[in-house]
């Protein structure tokens, strides 16, 4: 029973199959039929204002330290931005599955963007970016130490950011998961209980929502750092 109980609360997180065919690049690619397209109107609706207008101003925060030649990254990093912030928050409504969830997924952006970037470090400023494997001002006694760890820091960052954003998601949605269980089980046993876990639940949801929007935005703001080390 234990066992049925831990598989049934880890089965939301399965990639889901169809006649042996796998549907994540439906679950991927489904959900941008929400966004508003481009209009050939002079002024946009409302709908397209704001979208505007939220991606400019978080491009401006993530590029702000980040000097002119690093801008070319600009375009990459919004459409990333956007893309983890509709399959976080997609996931949040019934019956769906929530793509960033699965860690083959996330590191496979982590480990993609942050090789791009060492790349783009070593050819554009090779002696910057070996610069950062020792500190400034370290006893020559620790070099051979220091140089050690900063390497196996610098292979640990893609690893950080696909754990990060997996662990978050997985964790709220066990969480919900759990919560909406047990409002459902005391329904009819304590409703009075069941009403306050009820407002838990809700309260759940929202801090899920403001999670996935709050990942997206360190997953590309992580990047971009990196980036401003290497241009």
């Amino acid at each position: 029973m234990r066992l049925i109980m831990t598989l049934s609360l880890f089965d939301q997180f399965l990639s889901p199959v169809m006649f042996w065919i796998p549907l994540v690049a439906i679950a991927i690619t489904l959900p941008w039929i929400l966004f508003p397209g481009p209009t050939t109107r002079w002024v946009n609706n409302r709908s397209l204002t704001s979208q505007n207008w939220l991606l400019s101003q978080a491009t401006s925060q993530i590029f702000l330290p980040i000097n002119i030649p690093g801008h070319k990254w600009a375009l990459l990093l919004s459409s990333l931005l956007i893309f983890l912030i509709t399959m976080n928050t997609a996931g949040l409504l019934p019956y769906t599955f929530t793509p960033t969830s699965q860690l083959s997924i996330n590191m496979g952006l982590a480990g993609a963007l942050w090789m791009g970037v060492v790349i783009l470090g070593m050819r554009t400023q090779p002696t910057h970016s070996l610069g950062h494997l020792l500190p400034e001002g370290a006893p020559a006694l620790l070099t051979p130490i220091l140089v050690i760890i900063e390497t196996i820091s610098l292979f640990i960052r893609p690893i950080a950011l696909g754990v990060r954003l997996t662990a978050n998601l997985t964790a709220g949605h066990l969480l919900i998961q759990l919560t909406s269980t047990a409002t459902l089980v005391l329904l009819t046993i304590m409703p009075l209980t069941a009403i306050a876990t009820g407002t838990l639940l809700f309260l759940l949801a929202l801090l899920e929502a403001a999670v996935a929007l709050i990942q997206a935005y360190v997953f590309v703001l992580l990047l971009s750092l990196y980036l401003q080390e290497n241009v």
